[in-house]
């Protein structure tokens, strides 16, 4: 099973990177993470240049799909070049997104009715997409789900692994890096924060 952790220029490094180590803890059990960018390389909101591990048109291939943050999303979503070469299927793919990266979900339609997780700064300009904002750090509805603030990035990742592995798999992912002394705290935390355990516990995993 393969991840597309989407990479725009301009990316937040917190999302695609928290992600992308989390999932990749589990590269051992068939699931493994992609740094997936536009061009082959793109430069972060500090700096730091970094190569891409796909290009963004494995997007179609994967199983799932994570659409990071960045300080160029507003860019992003009106460069209908760019936008057309995000072609994906929430029919046959788990679909997410972090804080502005729910702007990108907004400009394919793939919000629909469904409220969505962002940053404060986002908020704004996805509420303006006619998208209803929670105040919470995660949600989801189906195979689509949202994130909001940089380090919810581990709920969204934890929702990967559980919604493609199981909960038990995602327990020991969050449990290994929590903070020593917090690590049953972090991983209930975690583990309430995923609304898509239900559909877990109830055998509706979508990939295997």
């Amino acid at each position: 099973m393969q991840v597309a952790v989407v990479t725009f220029d301009g990316f937040n490094e917190l999302d695609s990177f928290i992600a992308s180590a989390l999932i990749n803890r589990c590269r051992k059990d068939g699931l493994e993470a992609f740094i997936t960018t536009p061009t082959p390389v793109v430069t972060s909101m500090s700096g730091v240049e970094v190569t891409g591990q796909r290009p963004m048109e494995f997007v179609t291939e994967a199983d799932v799909v994570l659409i990071g943050s960045g300080v160029k999303t507003r860019d992003v979503v009106a460069d209908d070049r760019l936008i057309s070469r995000l072609v994906l299927d929430p029919s046959r793919q788990l679909i997410g997104a972090q804080c502005s990266g729910a702007l990108v979900l907004a400009r394919l339609g793939l919000l629909g009715t469904m409220p969505a997780c962002t940053d404060t700064t986002s908020r704004p300009f996805v509420e303006a997409c006619g998208v209803t904002v929670l105040d919470a750090p995660f949600h989801t509805e189906g195979n689509i789900a949202t994130a909001g603030g940089c380090l919810a990035s581990q709920y969204l990742a934890a929702w990967v692994i559980a919604r493609t592995l199981g909960e038990d798999a995602a327990r020991d992912v969050i449990d290994y890096v929590a903070p020593v002394g917090e690590k049953q705290e972090t991983v209930e935390r975690a583990l309430r924060a995923l609304r898509a355990l239900r559909a877990v516990r109830t055998g509706e995993t979508v990939l295997r």
